[in-house]
């Protein structure tokens, strides 16, 4: 008996084995980043739409205006970075 008797891989060939074992695991990351850059959008909107939803806006459209431009301009950099972050994971 030789050393390339006895033992077989179950699995059929060992190296297209290895192959598929990694593009499989390619593909799990891949959708992995995909859902946190899913997340990361969805709280984006969720954290910007909660903000507006709780200023109390009065007064004329004019000042409606300022008073949504003024939540939008402290919340729009934090959901910005956030689909930032989220579009670099998926790069």
């Amino acid at each position: 008996m030789d050393g390339s008797e006895g033992f077989e891989f179950p699995f059929g060939d060992s190296d297209e084995f290895r192959k598929q074992l990694g593009d499989m695991f390619g593909q799990m990351q891949g959708a992995q980043s995909l859902a946190w850059a899913d997340n990361a959008i969805q709280l984006a909107v969720t954290l910007t739409t909660a903000a507006i939803n709780r200023v109390n806006i009065q007064g004329t459209t004019s000042e409606q205006a300022e008073q949504i431009r003024s939540v939008m301009a402290t919340v729009f950099p934090e959901a910005v970075a956030l689909v930032r972050e989220a579009r670099q994971g998926l790069q």
